[in-house]
């Protein structure tokens, strides 16, 4: 097993693609800690490993919350005896499908603000501990690339791109410790879109049609490239965002 006595954290846990994160973690040996906002899905999830036979733990809190964030990675970290990954994939709240002309400062405003200040409270706790430990992983979703024309995602653009300027920082601030910084970054995940969603084949197939291999992204393979930046396969990769956009993003 790729994570065996690895200590995980996942903010946003509870989501599509951090249940897929949670679960590839768990079934390569890591012992996992669900955060977010809302107890049901994040039990959902955990229940589910634990049926696999793996180990998970839940707490609710909100990213947005340092003091909140900070306790639980004291927690985790003296429970388990160490913090080994941190990977952040919350919601940022974002408006799509309104042209930056015609949108709301606010709304362009809240994805940018939450991916900003989630990805430095969540990644700052983290270090803390990883530190002393002289080893660890930090994660997050990016996404920097050209956005295609028509799209309209508003503020969640400036929010990866942020994302991914925090990325580079971090990794050259916390690599003399041991910890690499790595993010993903995918042209959107069909599955992850929600089940009511107005539209959601049309976007799927949007998705599936910008992208090299004719398939977009699935949640399987976001597991299993997230598994992969957090192993010690990846012991060389830092300061870098692995892309798993099926060609839909090039490098």
């Amino acid at each position: 097993m790729h994570l065996n006595g690895r200590n995980a954290v996942i903010y946003g846990g509870g989501g599509s693609i951090g249940g897929a994160a949670a679960r590839a973690f768990a079934r390569e040996g890591a012992r996992v800690f669900l955060a977010g906002r809302h107890a049901g899905p994040l039990q959902e999830v955990a229940a589910e490993i634990r049926t696999a036979g793996g180990l998970a733990e839940t707490a609710v809190l909100d990213a947005l919350n340092q003091d909140a964030v900070n306790a639980h990675a004291d927690d985790v970290a003296a429970t388990a005896g160490s913090l080994d990954i941190s990977l952040n994939v919350i919601q940022h709240g974002d408006v799509q499908g309104t042209p930056m002309a015609a949108m709301d400062l606010e709304d362009y405003l809240r994805p940018v603000s939450t991916a900003v200040q989630t990805t430095f409270i969540t990644a700052q706790a983290a270090a803390r501990h990883m530190m002393e430990q002289k080893s660890g992983v930090i994660l997050a979703f990016g996404g920097s690339g050209t956005e295609d024309r028509g799209q309209y995602l508003g503020g969640l653009v400036t929010a990866l791109e942020a994302i991914e300027s925090m990325r580079r920082q971090l990794a050259i601030e916390l690599g003399p410790f041991g910890i690499r910084v790595v993010t993903l970054r995918s042209g959107g995940v069909p599955e992850s879109l929600p089940a009511a969603m107005d539209g959601r084949e049309g976007i799927a197939g949007t998705i599936a049609a910008a992208t090299l291999l004719n398939r977009a992204a699935t949640l399987e393979d976001v597991g299993n490239a997230a598994v992969f930046a957090a192993s010690d396969m990846a012991a060389s990769i830092t300061g870098a965002t692995i892309n798993i956009s099926a060609g839909a993003l090039l490098d």
